[in-house]
């Protein structure tokens, strides 16, 4: 593959655009093989990309002058590791803070006990409901209480569970001040 020093982007991502008498559209046609782009700093030869884009024949791909070769089958083989089969994912709300943070820890040290990949907690937006009631129901009728309820929700991910992770995960004693919805 051929690297530009300094490309400009009027090479790179215009499309070349034929007219035609018949269609009443131009015709869009891209030139089969596109310059690359060498940066000027990488500092590992790790590729991250979509699984769409890693789908296309990549031959070698060149990193601050070492020639890395690679083949499309071995990169999508990396892409399907990142996203794992099974996972449980635990949404946890509560009123109160210290109890949800309790309960996250408690199974947090079941999950790894176990040897599961946890992740999280990961802290959601807290839900405030705001309830307006008047002082006194005949007279003051513009002095006002306001009340409000604050749900704090946190999220956990185990990935890679085993039956040992869903058995230690039973056993929990939770306390009844948190709300535990659980999705495999």
């Amino acid at each position: 593959m051929a690297s530009i020093s300094s490309p400009s982007l009027s090479t790179v991502l215009l499309p070349i655009y034929s007219s035609s008498s018949s269609s009443s559209r131009p015709q869009i046609s891209f030139p089969s093989k596109l310059p690359t782009l060498k940066p000027s700093r990488i500092s590992s030869s790790r590729i991250l990309a979509a699984p769409e884009a890693l789908e296309s024949n990549v031959d070698s791909i060149e990193i601050e002058g070492e020639a890395a070769s690679a083949s499309a089958s071995s990169l999508t083989a990396g892409a399907d590791s990142v996203a794992p089969k099974q996972k449980i994912r635990i949404k946890l709300r509560s009123y109160w803070v210290p109890l949800i943070e309790d309960s996250c820890k408690q199974i947090m040290d079941a999950a790894r006990t176990s040897n599961a990949k946890t992740m999280g907690p990961v802290p959601l937006p807290t839900k405030k409901r705001i309830y307006c009631v008047l002082k006194s129901p005949h007279v003051h009728k513009d002095a006002r209480f306001h009340f409000e309820i604050r749900t704090h929700q946190r999220l956990i991910d185990i990935l890679y569970p085993t039956a040992q992770t869903i058995d230690s995960l039973m056993q929990l004693d939770l306390p009844s001040g948190v709300d535990v919805e659980v999705k495999l």
